[in-house]
């Protein structure tokens, strides 16, 4: 294992295309770091630049102490989990894990050690003879994970590995990439667009998006205190609620503020730089709305149910407010679900909301 450096990383394919810019970040040896953002963000050629199958245009990239830029794929000491399996159909299990393996180590006792070892943590040692079609998705997937597990690489790097397993597969693989990690104590780079695989698999999950780093840090510390409104919109199933709103006064310590039509509030958080009448945003993530007033400080609104959807120990329910064309989306359990149409006040404490300025950027919250 080994601790992977990327400084000032940058990819581009002409000058008019940048794909990536200004990339700095550290992974610790034996850290399993997320790579998440949108379609086009660049986290997978990210991915394929750490592995050498593509160039660094500028920047340094260090993998323990070797820098690492100009050196092929089969020296740099990784191995990568494609999103799809690549394995050999005409091989069995063994054979596939094996392949080019001996060259590597030398001497079949050892190959033989590596492939039963790894055999034996992916739960896969009773399907070593058979071949790649007689294996479901998720068998397929683990043997691709012990073809690399064999290599025993300093760093390994997974390609969106789950995305063509149904959604059951996908659960039980990920406990077992999880399981993998935290036995091994490997290095992992670990590209999704699944938000439940990163939150769940992250030590560390960075925040992609047109190119560039918006944040980079444990799942609680994106969840519970996003760097952006991009950061905030993206990571959260449903997304955060956002309303616009203009400041009546702000410091260092809390920002006053009131929505165009709606109820005025406050919030803890810093306003270094705010002043009266600029625009912001506040944002509630859906689990923290509830139905009806409550007691203590925070916000309430008045709105109309226009959808309820059901998800078993949930409902998300839609509400348009009164005061202004917005839909709120809360996430809700226990109680009788609104009807459509039906008229409900939604309630927020204030320490769950979050502003953000005109440019994007979060106010940071501050302790009373």
């Amino acid at each position: 294992m080994a601790q992977v450096t990327l400084n000032g990383i940058t990819k581009r394919y002409d000058p008019q295309q940048t794909v990536l810019q200004d990339i700095d970040l550290t992974i610790e040896d034996g850290e399993f770091v997320v790579l998440v953002g949108p379609s086009g963000c660049g986290k997978s050629t990210l991915l394929r630049m750490l592995s050498g199958l593509e160039d660094i245009s500028e920047g340094e990239l260090r993998i323990g102490e070797r820098r690492v830029n100009e050196l092929p794929p089969a020296e740099r000491g990784i191995a990568m989990v494609f999103q799809s399996y690549a394995l050999y159909p005409h091989m069995s299990v063994y054979r596939n894990m094996a392949f080019g393996l001996s060259r590597r180590v030398g001497g079949r006792d050892e190959v033989e050690r590596r492939i039963r070892d790894a055999a034996r943590v992916l739960q896969i040692d009773h399907l070593l003879e058979r071949l790649p079609r007689d294996l479901s998705g998720g068998q397929r997937q683990r043997v691709a994970i012990g073809r690399a597990i064999v290599r025993q690489p300093e760093l390994f790097l997974f390609d969106e590995p789950l995305s063509n397993l149904d959604a059951a597969l996908r659960a039980m693989t990920r406990v077992e990439i999880a399981r993998l990690h935290r036995e091994l104590g490997v290095t992992i780079v670990y590209v999704t667009h699944d938000q439940v695989e990163a939150m769940t698999l992250g030590d560390k999950i960075v925040v992609l998006h047109e190119g560039r780093i918006q944040q980079a840090g444990t799942p609680l510390q994106l969840y519970r205190q996003p760097a952006n409104r991009f950061v905030a919109g993206f990571i959260g199933t449903p997304a955060m609620n956002l309303l616009p709103a203009r400041v009546m006064r702000a410091d260092e310590r809390e920002v006053h503020w009131v929505s165009p039509r709606g109820p005025q509030g406050e919030a803890a958080v810093d306003g270094s730089g705010l002043k009266a009448g600029d625009a912001i945003e506040v944002g509630v993530r859906p689990e923290h709305l509830s139905l009806g007033p409550k007691d203590g400080p925070g916000l309430r609104w008045r709105g109309r149910v226009e959808l309820v959807e059901y998800l078993g120990d949930c409902y998300l329910a839609h509400v348009r407010l009164m005061c202004e064309d917005t839909v709120l989306v809360a996430k809700l359990t226990g109680g009788a679900p609104p009807e459509p149409e039906a008229e409900v006040t939604l309630s927020a404490p204030s320490d769950a909301l979050h502003l953000f300025r005109r440019d994007g950027s979060a106010c940071p919250r501050v302790t009373r």
